[in-house]
């Protein structure tokens, strides 16, 4: 039965989630039951996307890449894909009206990260936020909103503002990273080299007006995605405040997390102030 298979995709993404990201999972968990299977799926795509032009350095990324857009859209017009990230995935495209536009945004994002090192330009710089982070958030929104397209065009600008601040907190995390392992400088102007307590500030400034105007789009989510966007949200915010601590050199040279432990707490002081309705 096709439906059992269904079934084994959904759990399959589940577990990429859980494997890649404790963070993720952790909040997809607080998510409503209704609605965390659309948002496996959704991760278990865009990491597979995101490791093949990662992380398999010894593989021919450019094909790898093209095949599994490929698989997709065949997934897509067959309504099946052996492959079980993508036999998800295809089924929640379908069920919550995710628009073709997101994918190909996403799609053209990743590939850059094959043949494109640095982001000399904001134009350029944001044009790769869009379609790495913002299109992620507005295809988790679909979800959000089981399709329903007024409620997504209200919370759109905000979902996508939400998606930009994580994606800029993971660049500035990785930074040594991007730039020693992958070669890669997605800040425009700013490398190892030439990063400065004052290009610190300024990405976290921009960074702390994209979470302020989000947190106006979690208040208006519904019930079954607030709290755990919310927790998503409390997360990015502690890290936030870790490289806003942590002096421009150390991020420089290794990598800022948030301890399991630490993790605890947020969830406990989410769902505190989700309880009290303060958000």
């Amino acid at each position: 039965m096709k439906s059992l298979f269904d079934t084994v995709s959904y759990k399959c993404s589940k577990l990429v989630t859980k494997t890649y990201s404790t963070s993720f999972s952790l909040a997809v968990n607080m998510l409503s039951p209704s609605i965390r299977d659309g948002i496996h799926s959704i991760y278990g795509f865009v990491r597979f996307a995101d490791e093949i032009v990662d992380s398999f350095h010894d593989y021919d990324k450019e094909s790898l890449i093209n095949d599994f857009e490929n698989e997709y859209y065949k997934a897509i017009k067959t309504g099946i894909s052996l492959n079980p990230i993508l036999n998800s995935f295809q089924h929640t495209v379908k069920k919550y009206n995710i628009t073709d536009d997101l994918i190909q945004a996403f799609l053209k994002s990743m590939k850059l990260d094959l043949v494109k090192s640095n982001y000399d330009t904001q134009t350029e710089y944001e044009d790769y936020i869009y379609g790495s982070a913002d299109v992620v958030g507005l295809m988790c929104l679909k979800v959000f909103v089981a399709g329903k397209d007024q409620k997504y065009e209200q919370l759109k600008h905000e979902a996508m503002r939400l998606g930009s601040a994580f994606q800029k907190v993971n660049f500035l995390r990785d930074l040594k990273d991007d730039n020693l392992i992958l070669n890669r400088n997605y800040f425009p102007g700013i490398d190892l080299n030439s990063f400065s307590e004052s290009a610190k500030t300024a990405i976290i400034n921009d960074i702390e007006e994209d979470f302020q105007i989000a947190l106006q789009g979690i208040i208006k989510l519904p019930i079954e995605a607030k709290f755990g966007v919310y927790t998503a949200y409390i997360y990015y915010k502690k890290l936030l405040k870790k490289l806003k601590n942590t002096p421009y050199y150390e991020i420089g040279n290794s990598r800022i997390r948030v301890s399991n432990y630490t993790k605890a707490g947020l969830l406990a002081q989410s769902f505190v102030t989700y309880k009290l309705k303060l958000v």
